[in-house]
């Protein structure tokens, strides 16, 4: 069968389409996205064209194969006839500026502020998440599907402008899953280099290789949840999901030359096993090194799992002291922390320049293949 795989890379300062086709690579020059000034949506970076109009994202380990009009389980890309595009390129959720320490990333310029930015979408869905409006953000993202929008959208040199301007010295992406929202990501982060700012990658790491090798010559910095060690854990929050998987991903980031930190959120009833503490920790000293970081977090009730008690500190110094038996050298522990969350965040528009009508007008893709109505998503395109 024919297929097509469709990829970017950068070359003086163009990006570059690579096209898979049958293992017989073909590049051609393809407009810069990052010189858009209204909303609109964006190629997906990683994507496979299939010979019967379908098209297969490989940005997560979903790999959603999709056909006209529908979205993946992330809800933030769409195929449309035939190519599929990032709903939320620009689109802010939530925005704060804090320690770097916060995110919490401890060995990578330490002192020095961050501006922690965050769009929709998520790949897992997990019982005690705090996020959800911004997470998983489907009322948002199906905003953005009929054409009614009023997020808050940033170019990407919006977004150096404002990190500049409040004294921020880099850029997170967190609070929503960054894999979903990759294209700006890189973006973000490839301006960011080229203007001394740093970028930090908050993250699952439920991501591909081919998302992971795209954006390592740009994003500075990984934090990444290490849930649990049991394939249990992680079928609960995603179906396809694996201790293994998260793992490599871990790995890869850290082979590919990015800063690694690792966190773990400990949920009584859920991980709190002193075997998974050391399966983890003895993970981390094995494959990141005895320096790495180890992060351990208190859980604290929410959604699902508002019924679970917040975890007691005999559990965090548990997992402490048995990390330092197998061999870490620096392992934090978080007695007030639960989430990198943007639960009290100030309004985006007390963060963006323009009033606040501005920056939530309604969103509509400029791009002429929408439409005047700006309906992206085929099960809208039907409704009265």
């Amino acid at each position: 069968m024919l297929t097509k795989r469709v990829g970017f890379i950068k070359h003086n300062d163009e990006y570059l389409q690579i096209n898979m086709v049958n293992n017989m690579k073909e590049i051609k020059v393809t407009p810069d996205y990052k010189n858009h000034d209204k909303y609109q949506l964006q190629e997906t970076r990683l994507q496979e064209k299939l010979d019967d109009g379908t098209t297969r994202c490989h940005l997560c380990l979903w790999r959603c194969k999709l056909k006209h009009g529908q979205r993946g389980f992330c809800q933030a890309h769409v195929n449309r006839n035939g190519t599929l595009y990032n709903l939320s390129y620009g689109i802010i959720s939530a925005i704060d500026v804090g320690a770097i320490e916060d995110k919490p990333v401890i060995h990578f310029q330490p002192g020095t502020k961050v501006m922690s930015v965050g769009s929709y979408g998520c790949s897992f869905r997990c019982d005690g998440c705090h996020n959800l409006d911004i997470s998983w953000g489907v009322s948002a993202l199906d905003d953005l599907a009929k054409g009614e929008s009023t997020s808050a959208y940033a170019t990407p040199q919006d977004l150096i402008d404002a990190a500049k301007r409040l004294g921020a010295q880099g850029i997170a992406f967190t609070y929503s899953e960054p894999a979903v929202w990759l294209e700006y990501v890189i973006d973000v982060s490839d301006l960011a280099k080229q203007q001394g700012l740093y970028t930090v990658y908050v993250s699952n790491s439920f991501v591909t290789d081919e998302a992971l090798e795209l954006m390592a010559p740009y994003v500075d910095v990984l934090c990444s949840d290490i849930k649990s060690m049991d394939d249990a854990f992680y079928y609960d929050i995603c179906k396809l999901a694996t201790v293994d998987n998260v793992l490599a991903s871990v790995e890869k980031a850290h082979k590919l030359g990015m800063h690694v930190e690792t966190r773990t959120n400990i949920i009584p009833g859920k991980n709190d096993d002193p075997e998974i503490y050391r399966k983890i920790a003895t993970w981390i000293k094995d494959h990141l090194g005895e320096e790495s970081p180890w992060h351990i977090t208190r859980f604290f009730p929410a959604y699902k799992l508002s019924h679970i008690p917040m975890t007691p500190s005999e559990s965090l110094w548990q997992a402490h002291d048995i990390a330092k038996e197998v061999g870490l050298k620096n392992i934090y522990v978080y007695d007030d922390k639960g989430c990198d969350c943007a639960e009290t965040n100030l309004p985006v528009s007390k963060y963006l320049t323009g009033t606040e009508e501005e920056i939530h007008e309604i969103k509509k893709c400029a791009a002429s293949c929408c439409g005047d109505e700006g309906i992206v998503v085929k099960k809208f395109e039907h409704e009265e």
